[in-house]
């Protein structure tokens, strides 16, 4: 069901997803949610076409998140759908441990090709997760093969983001992913974040000050020496942390200082990928490459879970050493590249191309920028940041009972105001508000979005 499908037909599909409501919400143990508040007022979805998402009693939520920062080509798109199902009718599964099926080899080229520079060999994972923790594994198994096996050391970044396995918790800086889980992996570092509220606040795009902070590194070198550290990992742009746009000029100069150290670099693109920034990869727009980059969410549009790991040639040669019938890299999961999700890839990759939505994006950029800081001056708007078609919103706490700042309590109020009272769906983190819509939002939409953020923001003052 798309844009084109009749009224009748969405009202009757409407309908039937009213009785798909469960009678029983207590066996779901629901990720990242506060679960004893979604039971108290359950938002529950049953549908999706385009912008919108459909409740289980038929109202129609506009997108303001594409989902789960993935379903860039908007909702119920026929031709991934036709995809999918005509996969999974002639090749539901195939190893590809020893084994291969022609998509997995097709999409491989078609996303070295996007991909900026020699990075050409992809390694297929089942999400951002999966994603970054195999870019980490990567990164340290290629210096063992170079000769350099101190060179074990890796660095990520503070409110940095790189998935819930236990290598991207420990190299990422979010203090509610991490305090629950121990000492995380050892030989670990951080880089500061890049967000300074004095020097950035209201900034469109790329914040003039802040570069300097990529000068850190040689600190870290200076504690550790180039001689045990793998690999930089950071977000070109931090997403989930609420939107931090890179400082001009700190991805060139994290590249120049991993270049003279010979450390590799790697951008984690899950959500900066597939056009979110107006471009392939983030990569491309800002002119460097790294030396493995990860992606996940917009490969597929969000309909079939895939990730992986793009990384330059350099990089896949020094495993392609020692006798030949020998695994080179003993890493790997059942569904790396599944069929479907493959099917879904290829298809996504031609709906981008075909309707040019990454250029789409760029070029609304600036309405959606403009849009989105007309809401300063809003009841406890702190700060808005915005690039590409990606923003963040900081919202002044709500308080306790005790008149004391309750971080998050602002930001859950949001999200239920948001689907119930205003048909919205939002991404938040905290307190703030991440805006990431559908690569096919139009300027009516995009100001739909913004008046209805608007009311949620007043409501919730």
């Amino acid at each position: 069901m798309n844009e084109h499908t009749p009224h009748a037909a969405r009202t009757q599909a409407a309908s039937h997803a009213a009785s798909q409501a469960p009678n029983d919400l207590d066996a779901f143990w629901m990720p990242f949610t506060a679960n004893r508040a979604f039971r108290a007022r359950p938002r529950l979805i049953a549908g999706a076409e385009g912008m919108h998402y459909v409740t289980v009693d038929g109202r129609r939520i506009l997108d303001g998140a594409a989902g789960l920062w993935c379903s860039n080509a908007g909702h119920g798109r026929e031709p991934i759908v036709r995809a999918i199902q005509a996969q999974a009718a002639q090749l539901d599964f195939s190893p590809t441990f020893q084994y291969g099926h022609p998509a997995a080899f097709t999409l491989a080229s078609r996303l070295a090709e996007l991909a900026p520079g020699d990075l050409n060999h992809v390694f297929f994972a089942n999400s951002g997760s999966e994603a970054a923790d195999t870019a980490l594994k990567i990164a340290i198994a290629y210096w063992q093969a170079r000769g350099k096996a101190t060179k074990t050391r890796l660095i990520g970044r503070e409110r940095g983001y790189h998935g819930v396995g236990f290598g991207g918790i420990s190299v990422g800086g979010i203090s509610g992913n991490r305090k629950s889980f121990g000492t995380l992996l050892a030989g670990v570092d951080h880089l500061p974040h890049t967000y300074n509220r004095a020097e950035q606040a209201f900034t469109h795009g790329q914040p003039a000050w802040g570069a300097h902070l990529a000068d850190e590194l040689e600190r870290l070198v200076a504690l550790h020496d180039a001689s045990t550290i793998a690999a930089v990992i950071v977000e070109p742009m931090a997403g989930s942390t609420g939107v931090l746009p890179p400082p001009q000029g700190y991805l060139e100069r994290l590249r120049a200082l991993c270049d003279r150290h010979d450390i590799l670099l790697i951008f984690d693109e899950v959500i900066t990928g597939f056009g979110r920034l107006g471009a392939p990869f983030a990569a491309e727009r800002f002119g460097v490459t790294p030396d493995m980059l990860t992606f996940a969410k917009g490969v597929t549009s969000g309909t079939v879970p895939m990730g992986g790991v793009i990384a330059r040639a350099g990089v896949f040669e020094a495993f392609m050493q020692g006798p030949p019938h020998m695994i080179e890299l003993f890493h790997g999961y059942t569904y790396s590249a599944h069929p479907l999700a493959c099917a879904a890839g290829l298809a996504a990759l031609d709906l981008y191309r075909d309707e040019d939505l990454f250029a789409r994006a760029r070029k609304m950029e600036k309405a959606f920028g403009d849009a989105v800081q007309a809401l300063k001056g809003l009841p406890g708007v702190l700060d808005i940041r915005n690039i590409g078609l990606a923003a963040g919103i900081d919202l002044a706490p709500a308080k306790d009972d005790a008149g004391k700042d309750a971080p998050g309590k602002r930001g859950l109020a949001a999200i239920e105001s948001g689907f119930h009272d205003h048909d919205v769906l939002l991404r938040v983190g905290g307190d703030t508000i991440a805006l990431s819509p559908p690569l096919i939002a139009s300027e009516d939409d995009i100001a739909a979005l913004v008046d209805r953020v608007a009311g949620v923001i007043t409501a919730t003052a």
